[in-house]
């Protein structure tokens, strides 16, 4: 009776996995090792161009074009800089603000909560195009408040790419990440918030002492997901770019990835730049990972 209670578990937990593994199957395995197979080989004409196009297989030539490549390396330095300024910004602006309504004197933490959540909603497209508008002279009424102060700011220039680019997003995350804040501050004890009040704690030593330390996880697992977003930065300096030439095709992974493939044709180059990134963004999540268990240990 047990073993056949057992078997219609089993048949039954089959049944509700296999739609899972075979969308996982069907829009992540696959492309994964269709990318792997089209990264081994390149595309060669014969005939001084005058013949047919051929594909030959490569090997890892494709890997090693794409590190030696220095607008590809140059990519990674970009996003470093944009992680450093970005992550900071958004995910401390965010904390601030999720502590703020989550003290006794936050008023109407609904209408903050949504309106502060509103840009979010904002597709990203949408938003890039709304930031780069107020970014171009002679359109954006910002620039003209700036400069009938005496200020002049070239937003759209290379070196303020990367402060035009992470602006945005700041503008985009900051209401989401602190949404997440918020919640995870709601599941602290009020035993714990209690008693620290009683024993003299003032709310910005409750906040930093007790709530901070308490949402830890929360606190880590955005930073995990906003260092992965980072890395596949393209929308945003893509838009820049069409408004402006200040910053090359090539100016991130991503962008050097459809350039090499619609731009040059090179869909092997594309494809095993495309597997480094996502190496890259791996290796790079299980570091973050890593940290945040290790500070979470008392």
């Amino acid at each position: 009776m047990a073993s056949s209670s057992t078997r219609g578990q089993r048949r039954t937990a089959v049944l509700l996995l296999t739609p899972f593994f075979g969308l996982f199957v069907a829009v992540t395995l696959a492309p994964l090792l269709y990318a792997a197979w089209l990264s081994l080989f390149t595309t060669r004409t014969s005939g001084l161009g005058f013949g047919g196009a051929e594909s030959v297989f490569a090997g890892w030539d494709n890997y090693v074009r794409a590190l030696s490549d220095e607008a590809f390396r140059d990519g990674f330095l970009v996003i470093a800089a944009y992680c450093a300024v970005y992550i900071p910004i958004m995910i401390g602006g965010a904390l601030v603000l999720a502590l703020l309504l989550d003290s006794g004197l936050a008023k109407a933490r609904s209408f903050f909560q949504l309106t502060l959540f509103l840009p979010h909603a904002v597709p990203g497209l949408i938003a890039a195009l709304i930031w780069v508008y107020l970014y171009t002279p002679g359109l954006s009424p910002v620039i003209d408040l700036l400069e009938s102060g005496g200020l002049t700011v070239g937003f759209l220039s290379a070196d303020n790419a990367v402060l035009s680019t992470a602006n945005i997003a700041v503008w985009e995350w900051t209401g989401y990440n602190m949404v997440i804040f918020y919640a995870a501050l709601q599941a602290v004890p009020r035993e714990t918030l209690d008693a620290a009040t009683v024993d003299g704690a003032g709310a910005l030593r409750t906040a930093l002492a007790i709530k901070v330390p308490m949402i830890r996880p929360a606190v880590a697992l955005s930073v995990l997901f906003t260092v992965i977003g980072s890395i596949q930065l393209f929308t945003e300096p893509e838009v820049i770019y069409s408004a402006s030439t200040a910053i090359g095709s090539s100016w991130t992974p991503n962008m050097y990835v459809q350039t090499a493939a619609f731009q040059d044709n090179d869909f092997g180059l594309a494809a095993a730049a495309s597997l480094l990134i996502a190496l890259f963004a791996a290796l790079l999540s299980f570091a973050v990972t890593r940290i945040s268990r290790r500070g979470s240990k008392p």
